[in-house]
């Protein structure tokens, strides 16, 4: 076990090599100079040597790599130089642990990685990470917790109702989920959630008319026409509304994109509507933000909700497929049968027997879009101004602020990584075949 999790430590840091290596060569590579930006439009030749000289900007590509890595490590070279770019002083770097000399001018010591400081604000790369962090690491968590609960309670009603309209429904819903763009998901939430929705929704009628006619056609036709083995159960009522309610929303949009395109006349079926209140939402906004009159910080939580939906849909899209799947594949062991024929009502055999033996595929992918929400929340904080990395990094990419890019790449990467190994190792050492 020992070996299996060295082996996995060690993917982890070639993973991350590979990764800072790709993102320096890419963003050198690109025409400019950063001593232009620092020093501003009315700077002198002189200032911009200077600033250059102080980056390590006038050494060639491949030193500049190698004293970013220097920098970025652990263990670091030390120059006893102070002019030297390999100098670690420790008004800069912060405290330092000498281990032995290399040679005489040069020494091998143990320090903080170093992210360095950003071309735009000149504040370590660090701090402004430690500040923008945890509104990103709040809104993929909260994703992630609302996706990974409604996920496995959709799966396993799907896998009950195997072959049924709700259970077609929600393949539906889930590929429709998995293949929306983050952006244009996040305009649709805020323009809808934000703005539209913000004081009154006129929710069209038509939807919930066919509803009640599915339950009422459904109801008739069972005493008039008796089916054997159809029972009148909640379930059976609750399946026809589902069906009325998916196929009447179906007609209704095809009605509004119609009436958008050829301006036919209005039906008062389709076009009359039922208000419901506000969310009371804004479009944007971030979590937290300063009184204007007392100056102190004040948690908006409501605007946590719109983009919480918004980055939750395509995780919520796979645990619900792979709960279902994992559902059925439980659910035909013999173990469930045997439980069955000693008369166990059908809720004790899924939440008793089922669902733990169906949640390891869930918990592994679970944990892995947690991460995968930290880089992918981009677009999303973009859109809904969500003071956090993803929205701090979009802004930095404007500027080519390579030090503040690489930081929170690597920040975010970091993350991945350790997530992964720690899954894997947790998962190698529930299932002693992983590591083999």
């Amino acid at each position: 076990m020992l070996k299996f999790a060295i082996k996995k430590i060690l993917y982890g840091f070639l993973v991350l090599f590979g990764v800072v290596t790709a993102i320096f060569f890419l963003f050198n590579a690109k025409p400019g100079n950063p001593a232009l930006m620092i020093g501003g439009q009315n700077a002198t030749k002189e200032i911009i040597k200077n600033i250059e000289k102080d980056l390590g900007l006038d050494l060639p590509l491949y030193k500049r790599y190698f004293l970013y890595l220097n920098d970025l490590s652990v263990l670091a070279l030390d120059s006893k130089n102070p002019e030297s770019h390999y100098y670690i002083s420790e008004k800069k770097y912060g405290s330092k642990t000498k281990l032995f000399s290399i040679t005489s001018s040069t020494d091998l010591i143990l320090k903080n990685p170093y992210l360095r400081r950003s071309y735009s604000s000149r504040r370590d790369v660090w701090d402004v990470v430690k500040e923008k962090l945890p509104d990103t690491a709040i809104l993929a968590l909260s994703a992630v917790g609302i996706a990974t609960l409604l996920g496995i309670i959709m799966g396993v009603i799907a896998a009950i109702n195997k072959g049924t309209f709700y259970d077609t429904s929600t393949f539906i819903i889930a590929v429709t989920g998995m293949s929306a763009p983050s952006f244009f998901v996040a305009y649709i939430f805020s323009t809808v959630g934000g703005l539209v929705w913000s004081e009154q929704l006129d929710l069209p009628t038509f939807p919930f008319i066919l509803m009640l006619l599915f339950i009422s056609v459904g109801i008739i036709k069972k005493y008039i026409q008796p089916q054997k083995g159809l029972t009148l159960s909640v379930k059976t009522i609750l399946n026809w509304g589902f069906k009325g309610l998916f196929i009447g929303a179906g007609i209704w949009v095809f009605y509004i994109a119609g009436f958008s395109i050829f301006n036919f006349q209005e039906i008062d079926l389709f076009s009359s509507s039922i208000p419901l209140p506000g969310t009371g939402l804004n479009p944007e906004g971030p979590l937290v933000d300063f009184d204007d009159y007392t100056g102190e910080e004040v948690y908006y939580w409501k605007n946590l909700f719109l983009p919480t939906l918004t980055l939750g849909i395509r995780p919520l899209a796979i645990v619900t497929q792979l709960t279902r799947s994992s559902m059925l594949e439980v659910l035909s062991q013999d173990y469930i049968r045997t439980a069955k024929a000693k008369g166990l009502s059908q809720y004790k055999i899924i939440t008793k027997h089922a669902l733990k033996n169906a949640l390891n595929p869930v918990v592994t992918a679970v944990s892995g879009w947690f991460a995968s929400l930290l880089a992918g929340s981009v677009f999303v904080e973009r859109v809904f101004r969500w003071n956090g990395l993803g929205n701090e990094l979009v802004t930095a990419l404007q500027n080519d602020d390579l030090p503040l890019i690489m930081g929170a790449v690597v920040v975010v990467s970091s993350f991945f990584v350790v997530i992964t190994i720690l899954v894997d190792i947790i998962y190698g050492f529930l299932d002693p075949r992983v590591r083999v």
